[in-house]
């Protein structure tokens, strides 16, 4: 087999073009004046009912689109002032609608006097497209406008720009309106507000909630009671942006203990630490000399017998699952754990976790890898992303940490259902279970994650009928099945990958979800499996086939693209005979008041032959995208998320493996190019200076090993090679971890 081979090197680095060209409505459609004369009606409606709701000092008006637009059609000439930036006042983003016919609707915080200047450009465009252009203006009238062929006539209040940028957000805007969310004030909920000029302190003080005692997440996301609920809700319901239950039901897991029985196993030494977050750890078994356990519940919670065995039988997988489970042995050896106890068994309060996981990553730097195996039995919301999930998400954006999760358990006698909290977090790696013949488990649940993201990201083997997981409870050997236990098999494979062989967190989750996809990805509508089951042994992720060539690279994205056009491909016979696989992770910055535009930062990955016409280089990408580059063609939102998964934090592109093998033309000095370009949702530039990890896989059409060639030829183009022999890493490991007295 093949090592992975590293490459290091200097990406270049280019600023985007600034602008997009001048708006306009696509080709063939066409704006009339009645349906610019209904969006006055809707924000006179809007005017009249914010002056009447003074308690915060402007509006909020949710915009329904037509579609799920691109962020170059959002509005542009309505609810704002002057040249500002309309996103900056985006306080929300949702999907509204059935698929096929799926909407974006965007609520926007804007001041009163807004509201009528809209309503004076949209009266002024509504006069113009009546007299001028017979009250229906199309693609061509806004073309010759732009173009200075013609000019309107009747009105002057409205200067051409304005007017175009009134006109096409009119066409792109179905109706502005005011939402409120659904409520129902039986049990304790987290309950996020819109953010506003006010804060949430002097809102509850208005309207009668104790804001000084209440148990705040962050400044907008509090836990209330039933009745602060009720309160909210009679007096300014308009405010309520997100609502989720606090309590969540751990579903409970199958777990059938055995006689106690005495495992041997050796003293630990300096195996690297995985952190643990679950149930409280039972310090009588076997293996108690690997963990450190710390409890964060609290002195005054009783705990008795059943809420030990959950954490503990996770814990055993990590420590010693290989010598419990010898068909399931992975490889990896034994690690170190340093276990959190932050709930109980059954019920839990998702605000005292997300503070106890907080306090653990921040205290424990030195850990890199997190198991949590711990999931609501609720299905997530469709248009946000769930307080837990958040939270892990922007742990992991200040942490350098990666989570490893359970996709969470269903009801195998029912329908899968979505999955749970915290399995929306979309920068954790996020594990399925599957039967050993690599069939969704009885218990599976499903995503996708706000409609959009791969979630799960890969399965594992977790137990199911007839084929249960052996595990250690604080009675003895167990046997068990749940998502719970193969997250722990996955955290194992990470921590290897970043602790013993010095992957990034980035490299690392590339390298699990490619070698789970390999050239046929499982990543279909079901959203059951995600990208495939991940190999049983770890030398199948850090080695190849004979035939293929693996390498990573990193980098960080200062500017729009960040390329190299330095990748030498071997050649054979005038030409190249390889197909060509592709994976890009990274880890944005997110945020959660922005709904279902989650992820602030787009990297779109472009990988494939440098082709040069007329004196400029581009790539040729083996998926044909043709996102951002000069004359490429115009893709809609929808088409571009499909086709390119626009805004996914995980892009894998791949060839298919074809029976009758065509080999490619070179192109010049046979060079292929990777090309990152970085797009931002918002003002600030999140995704400066953001790490991304790529593993491209190149496979030899017919059988040969060519990768002494491609090391040769990267050499000679400058490229540092490293071949990742895992032996070699394990004994420099080994050297670094070993204690020297002076």
């Amino acid at each position: 087999m093949n090592s992975i081979l590293q490459l290091k090197g200097q990406f270049e680095h280019q600023s985007g073009n600034s602008g997009g060209g001048k708006r306009n409505i696509p080709v063939g459609r066409f704006v009339e004046s009645a349906h610019i004369l209904s969006l006055i009606n809707d924000l006179r409606s809007l005017q009249t009912y914010w002056s009447e709701h003074t308690l915060i000092k402007g509006a909020l008006i949710s915009v329904y689109y037509t579609s799920v637009v691109a962020k170059s059609n959002r509005i542009r000439g309505l609810l704002c002032r002057g040249a500002s930036d309309l996103n900056d006042s985006i306080r929300g983003a949702k999907f509204a609608g059935e698929a096929p016919h799926i909407q974006h609707v965007f609520t926007y915080y804007v001041g009163l006097d807004i509201i009528t200047e809209s309503i004076i450009r949209l009266v002024a465009a509504k006069e113009i497209v009546e007299h001028d252009y017979n009250g229906k203006i199309s693609h061509k009238d806004i073309e010759a406008l732009n173009n200075g062929h013609k000019q309107y006539k009747h009105s002057a209040r409205l200067a051409k720009t304005n007017f175009v940028n009134v006109v096409v957000d009119a066409f792109y805007v179905q109706k502005f309106s005011v939402d409120f969310a659904e409520t129902d004030e039986e049990k304790d909920a987290i309950v996020t507000l819109y953010r506003t000029d006010v804060k949430t302190e002097d809102v509850f003080r208005a309207i009668g909630i104790d804001y000084l005692n209440a148990k705040k997440i962050d400044e907008n996301t509090v836990l209330l009671r039933p009745d602060e609920i009720a309160c909210l809700k009679e007096n300014a319901p308009y405010l309520i942006a997100m609502k989720v239950r606090d309590l969540r039901e751990v579903p409970p897991e199958e777990s059938i203990a055995s006689d106690p029985h005495i495992v041997q196993i050796p003293e630990p030494k300096q195996e690297p630490i995985i952190g643990v977050i679950d149930t409280p750890f039972c310090e009588d078994v076997y293996f108690k000399d690997w963990v450190s356990y710390e409890s964060m519940l609290g002195d005054g919670i009783e705990l008795d017998a059943r809420d030990y065995t959950h954490g503990t039988e996770v814990t055993s997988i990590i420590v010693d699952g290989p010598t419990i489970n010898p068909m399931l042995d992975d490889g990896c050896g034994r690690f170190r754990v340093k276990h959190f106890g932050v709930a109980k068994m059954g019920r839990f309060s998702s605000y005292t976790i997300l503070r106890s996981i907080r306090k653990a990553v921040s205290q424990n730097r030195d850990i890199k890898v997190w198991n949590l195996s711990l999931g609501s039995i609720l299905p997530i919301k469709p248009n946000f992303i769930s307080p837990e999930a958040a939270e892990l998400d922007k742990i992991q954006s200040e942490f350098d940490v990666v989570f490893v999760i359970a996709g969470t358990n269903g009801n195998p006698d029912q329908k899968p259902i979505p999955i749970g909290a915290p399995a929306d977090s979309l920068n954790s790696l996020v594990v399925n279970s599957v039967t050993l013949e690599g069939n969704p488990a009885s218990y599976h649940r499903v995503g996708p994650v706000l409609s959009f993201f791969h979630k799960p990201d890969v399965s594992y083997y977790g137990g199911d009928i007839g084929q249960p997981m052996h595990v250690c409870t604080p009675t003895g050997e167990g046997f068990v099945k749940g998502t719970s236990f193969s997250a722990p098999w996955i955290a194992r494979k990470m921590a290897y990958l970043i602790c013993i062989l010095g992957f990034s967190r980035e490299i690392a989750k590339a390298l699990i979800i490619d070698a789970a996809a390999g050239w046929n990805r499982k990543d279909d509508v079901s959203c059951s499996i995600g990208y495939g089951v991940v190999p049983q042994r770890i030398e199948n992720i850090v080695k190849t086939a004979d035939d293929e060539i693996r390498f990573v690279m990193t980098g960080t994205t200062d500017a729009y693209e960040t390329y190299t056009y330095r990748i030498p491909v071997p050649i054979y016979k005038d030409k190249q005979p390889f197909y060509a696989r592709a994976i890009l992770c990274y880890f944005p910055k997110c945020m959660r008041d922005q709904g279902v535009d989650y992820t602030s930062t787009e990297m779109d990955i472009h990988f494939g032959r440098v082709v040069e016409t007329k004196g400029k280089a581009s790539i040729s990408p083996i998926n044909s995208n043709s996102q951002g580059d000069e004359g490429g063609k115009h893709l809609y939102e929808p088409e571009a998320r499909q086709l390119y998964r626009k805004w996914d934090n995980v892009k894998l592109i791949s060839e298919e493996l074809k029976d009758r093998a065509v080999p490619r033309k070179v192109y010049g000095a046979g060079m292929w190019g990777l090309s990152i370009k970085t797009k931002e949702r918002l003002k600030e530039k999140n995704g400066r200076g953001l790490s991304f990890g790529v593993v491209v896989t190149l496979k030899e059409m017919y059988g040969e090993n060519r990768i002494d060639d491609f090391i040769k030829l990267c050499t000679m183009r400058g490229w540092v090679v490293n071949r990742i022999d895992v032996e070699n890493q394990i004994d420099i490991y080994n050297k670094a971890e070993e204690e020297i007295e002076f």
